[in-house]
């Protein structure tokens, strides 16, 4: 391997390479996605990653990207490929003049790695510490470790999550969390139990926080996700992900319209948006 303590400085991080890991820094300056400034930094284990490859960038540049075992990083596994390319937490941006020293770490690195896609029994980089929160659309989110709590906005909340009352999950409970990035419309988290079947709807749903326009922002709630979700897995239980929700009851769709034209009124989205959104809606009936 380079040197101990060899650093690689790109845009809005920098890698510094240990015998056993990949220590990356992130800037905290204003250009640097929000996520990044929220992680700080991450050590990386090298039997983490299956390999590393450099490619041609945008405007210049090139691109320096680590590629983790599947189930070793929480954060990844919660993002469920969700993430865009910009937020990529394994992506370092080089300008295109530092290439051959790109190259060169490069092929350090994949000497050190054990090549191959197999699946990790358990998470191998740390969880983002807790204690965590954000804001949802529908409630305020807060994870100390141990338990998960939803406390429920009277602005937001469905009338089903208000006679449920506020909400309080062991991670004892937990079977892992479902988290649909809030860049796409009706992002949410959902806290998964195996003894229980969600509701369709995460609005209807008192272990889920639904997200809005700026409520449950990526650097907020993915961190959350990937903390709940490696405390689950610690504790030996199956955490998985489902890939699609059951389809809508004519009851739910109603609901969901009334939420989208108030959104519209309030001019939160636009005439395009909300005669978009509401044609996919009623087409599910």
């Amino acid at each position: 391997m380079s040197r101990m303590g060899d650093v690689l400085a790109g845009f809005h991080a920098a890698w510094e390479f240990e015998s056993d890991s990949v220590l990356i820094r992130y800037e905290r300056g204003i250009r640097t996605p929000k996520l990044f400034q929220s992680l700080g930094e991450r050590r990386i284990p090298l039997r983490a990653l299956s390999g590393v490859t450099l490619t041609p960038g945008k405007r210049g540049t090139v691109v320096l990207r680590a590629e983790p075992r599947p189930g070793a990083d929480p954060l990844m596994e919660a993002a469920a490929g969700q993430l865009k390319e910009g937020c990529d937490p394994y992506r370092l941006v080089l300008p295109a003049e530092r290439e051959t020293l790109a190259e060169y770490y490069a092929d350090e690195l994949r000497a050190q790695l054990t090549p191959g896609d197999e699946p990790v029994e358990r998470f191998l980089v740390p969880a983002p510490e807790v204690p965590l929160s954000f804001k949802a659309y529908d409630g305020k989110a807060s994870f100390d470790g141990k338990t998960v709590f939803f406390r429920w906005f009277w602005t937001g909340a469905s009338s089903a999550k208000w006679k449920a009352g506020d909400q309080s999950f062991a991670v004892s409970q937990l079977s892992g969390v479902e988290w649909r990035s809030p860049e796409v419309f009706e992002g949410h988290l959902r806290l998964l139990r195996s003894d229980v079947a969600s509701p369709a709807q995460a609005d209807q749903d008192p272990a889920a926080v639904v997200f809005g326009l700026g409520y449950g922002p990526v650097h907020e709630s993915l961190p959350f996700a990937a903390a709940v979700l490696a405390a689950v897995r610690e504790r030996g239980a199956v955490a998985a992900v489902p890939a699609a929700a059951p389809r809508r009851d004519p009851a739910d769709i109603a609901e969901r319209i009334r939420h989208l034209g108030e959104l519209h009124q309030a001019g939160l989205v636009t005439d395009e948006e909300f005669s978009m959104k509401k044609a996919e809606l009623l087409a599910e009936l």
